[in-house]
């Protein structure tokens, strides 16, 4: 199957007054279509720049993007305006990413108004197509967000995000300003949208309990670059790198009569402004040789398992 979406090498460097900061560096992905690939690591790991590098809210460095195998990395505002009919974005915020002095119904038509293609007639069909969608009621059309809680708002985010029929939507961090059980309403409702319109989803989030529940394949970034990505069953299963073994031991574990082996990680992050070439794990890696001060191979050690690290056969006994 030939993926829906697909990066080679892509890139964003943000000039600072120290030099270029690495916020992107080097990521190859590839996304199936009706698939979900999650995005994990922690803060400032360039998660969110890496979803908005490909949607081109921000415009890469180098490398190279492909959508249905079409080469979108660079495009004319025209061809931009198409693109954006199958690919867009859910925020983190479900506040500040909708216009306070709009209604509801105002902020879910805004997209299809802009694209010129729809009467009168058909937006209002579809505004009311779009409350129904994603479960808000009818009597919230002419509410404004501050009106409304937090999983409602996000509703609408998701609402807006749908109205022009995208195949590709990245959701950053949809979930994580919500209460739990609203959470759990958000993610089973983008799942049954999944299932019902074929939808293809990058899920970007901090929460590794949440991904491993929507996603398909994993991806674990640290400082801009990809350390590990592999099926979400894989990944938990079998753990190569040393720092998703880090991130999967802070999972909470439900139970008070098992003890949680809790990998504390120490030493200072490294810069992500003019990094060394070697492994960005590398300060706080327990396993850290002179060999990881060299640029790092990605190596698939298993089918669709794929690793950067050059210890991570001898950490798991097989070096």
């Amino acid at each position: 199957m030939a993926p829906l979406l697909e990066t080679k090498n892509l890139k964003k460097y943000f000039k600072t007054k120290a030099g270029m900061l690495h916020a992107v560096d080097g990521i190859d992905l590839a996304i199936n279509k009706g698939e979900t690939l999650g995005v994990v690591g922690e803060s400032g790991c360039g998660k969110s720049t890496l979803g908005r590098v490909i949607l081109h809210l921000l415009e890469s460095t180098d490398g190279s993007i492909f959508y249905e195998g079409k080469d979108v990395t660079s495009v004319t505002p025209k061809e931009l305006v198409k693109l954006r009919e199958h690919m867009q974005i859910i925020f983190q915020d479900p506040f500040s990413s909708l216009n306070p002095r709009m209604t509801v119904s105002e902020i879910l038509v805004e997209p299809l108004i802009i694209s010129g293609k729809f009467s009168r007639e058909e937006i209002e069909k579809k505004r009311k197509e779009l409350l129904d969608t994603v479960g808000l009621p009818k009597r919230y059309a002419n509410s404004y967000p501050h009106e409304l809680d937090g999983g409602r708002r996000q509703r609408i985010g998701i609402g807006r995000a749908l109205a022009l029929e995208p195949d590709f939507i990245v959701c950053d961090e949809p979930v994580s300003a919500l209460d739990v059980s609203i959470q759990a309403q958000i993610l089973n409702l983008l799942q049954d949208l999944q299932e019902e319109r074929g939808l293809t989803y990058m899920f970007i989030t901090h929460d590794l309990s949440v991904v491993k529940h929507i996603s398909h394949d994993i991806m674990v970034m640290y400082l801009g670059q990809m350390v590990e990505q592999a099926p979400s069953d894989e990944l938990f299963a079998h753990t190569w790198h040393p720092y998703t073994k880090a991130l999967l031991s802070a999972i909470p574990v439900p139970d008070a009569h098992r003890r949680m082996q809790r990998i504390l990680l120490k030493g200072e992050i490294t810069s992500p402004v003019n990094p060394a070439p070697g492994c960005r794990f590398y300060s706080r890696c327990p396993y850290a040789k002179e060999a990881c001060r060299q640029p790092q191979k990605i190596e698939e050690i298993a089918p669709g398992h794929f690793i950067s690290c050059c210890m991570a056969k001898e950490i798991n006994g097989l070096g």
